[in-house]
């Protein structure tokens, strides 16, 4: 009897010990992890919430996480620059604002009518293609920015102050959208004039009439009750994007980590991307629902045309930023 109890005991203290390394063996550590949507329903906030929460299970909370809705910054090019500085660890960023610090190729996955749909662009970024744009990041910003997946901010629209039925009627009108790159180019292609506004002011430029209209995914530009606006009551389904998102950290810092870290920040980051795509996708159909209900209109669109007048857009951009190749493989993908 004796004996059996303290083989027992024994037992139990190696399970202790043994659990208590595991535990030890993750070092403590805090990121700061922050997006530009100021909405608390935001899928961005959805996806950075699960990241945390994947962080700190898979670390027994050693490793924690901030997550900064819209606080350290409304504007991409601020938490690019958060990052660089090490003010930020984690931020998501669209190619366009990607671009500015001189990394022109991975304007690629900004191409309007890159896409034919979901299936089509999950090939792309979960694929090879994805994996040569993350090299390109890695080695063009001196391990500045690592690429730790690809997330989704939905399917783009046209939304303004009138329906789209044909190009024709952007003729002159202020879009709030990129005004350089290939994105600028092909809104002024077919007829509109780019036009540059923080995310947290388009409220307030489309109520007052600064733009005529802007381009968004449902989820996005309905939170921000912008189709409730004088300038955004009517939608049109041009579905011109599928818009990809870099989710970033700072490579240095993600180099000076223990293996340990490194593969519980991957893990996580790869839940993370698998939620915030998930609840893209449901809440598209959510928040059109909701436009609707709430009075907005929608219509749609032959697209047909629109795409037409992208291909020697990206024809041109693909050849100046060097990615003929990948936009081939992505063609080639369809």
């Amino acid at each position: 009897m004796i004996k059996n109890k303290f083989l027992l005991i024994s037992f139990i203290m190696v399970l202790i010990i043994g659990c208590s390394a595991n535990v030890l063996a993750v070092e403590k550590l805090e990121l700061v992890a922050a997006h530009n949507q100021t909405s608390k329903e935001s899928p961005y906030q959805v996806g950075m919430l699960k990241f945390k929460e994947a962080c700190e299970d898979l670390s027994d909370g050693a490793i924690t996480v901030q997550v900064h809705a819209g606080t350290l910054g409304t504007s991409e090019s601020e938490l690019v620059e958060k990052l660089k500085l090490g003010a930020a660890d984690v931020v998501i960023v669209s190619p366009g604002f990607m671009s500015k610090t001189g990394i022109k190729q991975i304007q690629l996955f900004a191409f309007p009518y890159l896409f034919n749909d979901y299936n089509h662009w999950g090939k792309v970024v979960d694929g090879v293609v994805g994996s040569k744009i993350a090299n390109i990041v890695n080695e063009k910003s001196h391990n500045d920015f690592k690429v730790l997946g690809y997330w989704s901010a939905g399917v783009r629209h046209y939304y303004g102050k009138k329906p789209l039925h044909n190009m024709a009627d952007l003729e002159g009108m202020k879009i709030r959208t990129q005004t350089s790159g290939v994105v600028a180019d092909f809104w002024s292609s077919i007829g509109a004039v780019p036009t540059s506004v923080a995310w947290g002011e388009l409220y307030q430029a489309l109520q007052q009439g600064v733009v005529d209209g802007a381009e968004n995914a449902y989820p996005f530009f309905v939170q921000e009750s912008h189709h409730k606006t004088r300038n955004g009551k009517f939608t049109t389904e041009t579905g011109h994007d599928y818009t990809t998102r870099f989710m970033l950290i700072n490579g240095s810092k993600f180099d000076s980590l223990s293996a340990e870290q490194q593969e519980i920040i991957e893990k996580a980051a790869k839940i993370s991307i698998d939620a915030e795509r998930e609840e893209v996708r449901n809440q598209e159909t959510q928040y059109k629902q909701v436009l609707l209900d709430e009075g907005g209109k929608v219509n749609e669109i032959d697209r047909q045309p629109f795409i037409e007048a992208a291909m020697p857009i990206q024809d041109k951009a693909a050849a100046q930023y060097g990615v003929e190749d990948l936009l081939q493989m992505i063609r080639d993908l369809r």
